[in-house]
């Protein structure tokens, strides 16, 4: 039994000198009635060991009082003795009384325990759960210490029976009693240890990745349609720790991974903790820690499912239908094609420019997807369309995610003859799972080019042809001296880097690499460094395993060795599974140690430490292609890389320089670089750099800054170290390098966002010198262009009037014909700023710039449709005659009454926000109330985003006006829910639905539903709100309430 309660049972911690309690849960339950089911039946299947007296008493504290003792007990107010004695005259039960109904119990048989816990009764669990806590160790007290529960081998029985085997004595008899009492002893323990075995093994322990995918699994389901198993379920915190749980250290050492809030359709909004031994409800966990009481509160399941559908009964039949079950099969196989997506690693080689997505492309991706879903293993045969380039790295990195794993390698086909026998170090089937990338230079589908037999070849195929054969069979000096005469030959030209290949030239260069001669090494990487150019020769180099060989250099003590083996492997992680490869084997971690050189400045350069900053170099390049993938950004901060880019960040030498800010801008896309780069002093160094020579170098610093000036503090500090100056300055320098254009102006366009910046901008003329852009540049470039005009117009009106004076209304307009959709969300945003002038509206209008928005809500893309109605809605306001302008777009008001049926609340809130302007004519009203727009409002009114909330209210208020509106509304039940939204924490929610309820309560009907919904105690406390408006429609629809209900009243009276 001491096996059991040290490995088996589960103990409370023990504090402040005490001792550790049983825990309360089914393993201990099942322990301590099995206890109880043993002692209480041992002395009628063995009554000479039950009789066998203990060398020590088991005692502990009862709360059976003495008279509950009768029979063979000799009881008085304060004790209790059996009349069965042992040897020495001493009761083998004995109870003495400690304290008020507190008593102290000591038992020296099992024969007398067994009789106590009949007596017990009721309390028969609470006494065996004592008995277990202060006696942890029973067999010893029973038998002996000698007997005692031991780590390690146990011989006390083999002890035991060699004493009786020996013993002749009269004492012969009761060590058999001894011995056959802990037999029976062990016996028990071993069967209390295989049913936990057993209990365990079944256990249920899940993992972070689990709770994930079931969370996402369960989204899904989510929502206020009819369809829904639940209304929303959320995590509680956003922040993820590396290990993937989102629970606070201090928690993920009971075991939490997270916690997750989850709100039914009949029930009250449930806090969950998942842990790794299950899930189960708690008091409350909230962001803020001191509100959040961790504290179980029931019983275990083992996933969300199964607790939801003890909570939930709805829940419960909805997931057991036949209609849910397709309904969720057909959900559930997207979320499986999302998460082995998600699995799947990303590669993000974003640039400071935008690509552009035509319809029919969209639709050939979408086709392929659909392909690789069902036949994993097969590649799709189209060839991918040639990626631009994007600054919007946010959205690309979104997209990328959803693209990773459409896209499979073409099998390789065989290098040689030689390759075809010999086992590749990198196995092919790895191809199938490898990471995404979105790099325009990549060559996942370059063809293999091979020199035809019968086509004429020059003579430098047939002397690298000789000089390999001297490389296979020739001695070190022979090896040496080809090596060098390799070298001699044009290696960047394609001829010759396809020769070695084809006469088996990389298979003996990449074995060289494993030999222990140095100077064979430094040819074999030099050459290898340089062919490595070439898209096929990566390819084979990798099939070959020579990035392996590669990887394991870099500890060499030679630095020029490291060098080579660094550029070379920069060279070789132009594709997914060479990156892959290098951070398997451990290259990240080793790329990462050669940049940790001496401190620049800090003493004087001599030839080592010139050699140190070009290994350090070297590093940098390899870890700039390493970077394009996601998982290699976290290994890159996972060893350290942070701290020693942001310390080479500040050399003067521009060859280190451009591999640190690329691989800084590459990271950049994740918060986690992003908020390193800001605290570790990096911007005012990516800030100095934009003010120097080299064109490449300021491209990758305003890269860099453009990805980090997301987060407003990035952008303040762009500001204070007086980077604005120098991005306005690159938009005339940069006139003719594109690349560096469309990265200026994507840092300008993100520094725009915040108001200071943009008076900084105005004093720099940058409005106009941005305006000028706007004709006869790349796609890349407008998009930035457009996006920081938006952003410039959007903030202040004399900026408005700037891009009007300076001609930028017409090109802004004409880009609204285009059809690359990241252009088509900023140029839609931009008109939508310029049209709050009245004067500019006059120019947008006389170019047909509304009815070209307007086309746009028929574009696929939600975030087109959403700016787009945005957009509409400036347009509609300072419009000279907005009525008999909108009523001219044939189909219009059709269109964007059927855009409530969109899915996206951005869409519905853009949506909204328009019908409301509409509605402000009267004739127009009356055209969307034939078309239904009614009660498409009155089903979006459940909607708990206060966004959409807001401009639905404002929709509903405006289409009260007309005819019976007001009564409709009533009749498709978006009162009640209306009145949810006085709860809200936005004020401007507040004035909406106080305009909206206002309306409605001119409606009898309307009135008894709002005063049922409680409506007017919220009223009366805004009707003291600072804002007039609100206060006007709060009052008014209290006084509406009170005279129906005035009214009623004098009906009665009468």
């Amino acid at each position: 039994m001491g096996q059991s309660l040290t490995r088996a049972a589960q103990w409370t911690s023990v504090s402040d000198g005490g001792q550790g309690k049983l825990e309360f849960n089914q393993a201990n339950e099942a322990l301590v009635n099995s206890f109880i089911k043993f002692v209480e039946g041992f002395p009628g299947r063995h009554p000479q060991e039950a009789a066998y007296v203990f060398k020590t008493p088991l005692e502990w504290q009862t709360t059976v009082t003495p008279s509950a003792f009768s029979g063979d007990y000799e009881t008085s107010d304060d004790a209790v003795k059996s009349k069965a004695r042992d040897k020495n005259d001493q009761p083998l039960l004995k109870v003495d009384k400690l304290g008020e109904l507190n008593y102290k119990i000591q038992v020296s048989s099992l024969e007398q325990l067994s009789n106590f816990l009949k007596i017990a009764g009721e309390k028969k669990v609470v006494e065996a759960r004592t008995i277990l806590e202060v006696n942890k160790d029973p067999v010893a007290k029973m038998l002996g210490d000698g007997f005692a529960t031991v780590e390690g081998d146990d011989n006390s029985t083999l002890r035991l029976l060699d004493q009786t085997n020996k013993d002749d004595s009269e004492s012969a008899a009761d060590m058999q009693t001894k011995l056959r009492l802990l037999l029976l002893a062990q016996q028990f323990d071993m069967q209390l240890m295989n049913q936990y075995l057993k209990d365990k093994s079944q256990e249920v322990r899940l993992t972070p990745q689990q709770i994930n995918n079931e969370v996402r699994l369960l989204q899904s389901f989510a929502g206020d349609d009819e369809t829904c198993a639940l209304e929303s379920i959320k995590f509680v915190s956003d922040y993820e720790f590396d290990n993937g749980c989102r629970a606070p250290p201090w928690r993920q050492v009971h075991g939490d991974i997270c916690y997750v809030k989850i709100k039914p359709l009949d029930a009250n909004e449930v806090s969950v903790t998942a842990n790794t031994a299950g899930v189960y409800k708690n008091k409350g966990v909230e962001k803020e820690k001191e509100n959040s009481d961790y504290e179980k509160d029931g019983e275990t399941f083992k996933d969300l499912v199964s607790l939801l559908s003890a909570v939930s009964p709805k829940f419960r039949d909805r997931i057991t239908s036949k209609e849910f079950a397709l309904h969720e099969e057909k959900k559930a196989e997207q979320m499986v094609t999302y998460i082995e997506d998600a699995d799947d690693e990303a590669d993000y080689g974003e640039r400071p420019t935008e690509r552009g997505e035509k319809g029919k492309d969209e639709k050939e991706e979408k086709s392929s997807k659909q392909q690789s879903n069902k036949k994993s293993k097969k590649k799709s045969a189209e060839k991918p369309k040639k990626l631009q380039a994007t600054l919007n790295w946010k959205n690309e990195k979104e997209n990328e995610n959803e693209q990773s794993g459409e896209k499979k390698d073409k099998p390789e086909k065989k290098i040689s003859r030689q390759q075809s026998v010999k086992k590749s170090k990198t196995p092919a089937f790895e191809e199938d799972y490898s990471e995404s990338s979105t790099e325009s230079e990549e060559e996942e589908e370059t063809s293999d080019r091979r020199q035809e037999q019968n086509s004429d070849l020059p003579s430098e195929y047939w002397q690298i042809q000789k000089l390999v054969k001297y490389l296979k069979g020739g001695n070190q000096t022979a090896t040496v001296i080809a090596l060098c005469a390799m070298m001699d030959f044009n290696l960047g030209q394609e001829t010759c880097q396809l020769a070695i290949r084809d006469v088996g030239g990389l298979e003996v260069l990449i074995n060289l690499l494993e030999t222990d001669e140095i100077k064979c090494k430094i040819g074999s990487l030099k050459i290898l460094k340089e062919i490595s150019k070439n898209t096929q020769i990566r390819r084979a180099i990798a099939d070959l395993g020579g990035l392996q060989t590669m990887v394991a250099i870099l500890k060499a003590s030679n630095k020029d060795l490291k060098c080579l083996a660094a550029e070379t492997i920069a060279n070789v992680a132009k594709f997914r599974r060479a990156r892959r490869t290098v951070r398997q084997h451990g290259g990240i971690r080793k790329l990462v140690a050669l940049l940790d050189c001496a401190p620049f400045g800090s003493l004087p350069m001599t030839d080592d430490s010139e050699k140190d900053v070009t290994v350090a170099k070297c590093g940098a390049l390899a870890l700039w292609s390493c970077s394009k993938s996601t998982k290699n950004k976290q290994a890159i901060r996972k060893a350290g890389g942070i701290p020693l880019l942001a310390r080479l960040l500040k050399s003067d030498h521009e060859n280190m320089l451009i591999p640190v800010v690329g691989t800084l801008q590459e990271c950049a896309s994740e918060k986690s670089y992003r908020l390193a780069i800001r605290t570790e002093g990096m911007i005012e160094d990516l800030v100095k750099n934009l003010s120097g020579e080299n064109e490449e170098l300021q491209m990758h610093c305003a890269s860099a800054i453009f990805k980090c000036a997301e987060e407003k503090a990035t952008r303040d500090l762009v500001r204070q170290y007086g980077g604005l100056d120098p991005l306005a300055a690159l938009l005339t320098k940069g006139s003719e390098n594109k690349e560096l254009l469309a990265a200026a102006t994507g840092a300008i366009w993100k520094c725009a966002m915040s108001a200071e910046n943009v008076t900084r901008f105005q004093d720099l003329k940058t409005i106009e010198a941005l305006v000028t852009l706007l004709n006869d540049q790349p796609e890349e470039v407008l998009v930035n262009v457009v996006g920081a005009l938006g952003e410039c117009a959007a903030q202040e009106p004399d900026n408005r009037m700037a891009i009007r004076k300076a001609g930028g209304i017409p090109p802004l307009v004409n880009l609204l014909t285009g059809t690359n959709q990241a252009l088509l969300v900023n140029v839609t945003k931009a008109v939508g700023a310029c049209a709050i002038e009245p004067d500019n509206m006059g120019i947008i209008d006389r170019l047909d710039g509304v009815r070209l928005l307007w086309s746009l809500l028929k574009n696929h893309n939600p975030e087109v449709q959403s700016s787009a109605a945005w957009a509409i809605c400036p347009c509609i306001e300072n419009a000279k005659d907005a009525g008999e302008m909108v009523r001219s777009f044939v189909g219009g008001l059709e269109l964007i009454v059927s855009l409530l049926k969109s899915e996206d609340k951005e869409v519905l809130a853009s949506v909204c926000a328009a019908i409301a302007n509409i509605a402000k004519d009267e004739e127009n009203l009356a055209v969307i109330t034939d078309h239904g727009v009614v009660p498409m409002l009155a089903k979006l009114a459940s909607t708990t985003d206060d966004k959409l909330r807001r401009h639905l209210a404002d929709a509903i208020a405006r289409c009260c006006m007309w005819g019976n509106n007001r009564v409709a509304f009533g009749q498709n039940g978006a009162v009640a829910p209306l009145v949810k939204y006085l709860k809200s924490p936005d004020s401007n929610v507040h004035r909406a639905t106080a305009k909206a309820l206002y309306q409605l309560s001119r409606d009898p009907n309307n009135c008894i539903t709002m005063h049922e919904s409680g409506v007017v105690k919220l009223l009366v406390d805004m009707v003291g709100a600072d804002d007039p408006a609100l206060q006007e429609a709060a009052a008014g629809c209290i006084g509406n309430i009170r005279r129906l209900a005035l009214a009623n009243e004098k009906a009665r009276s009468k």
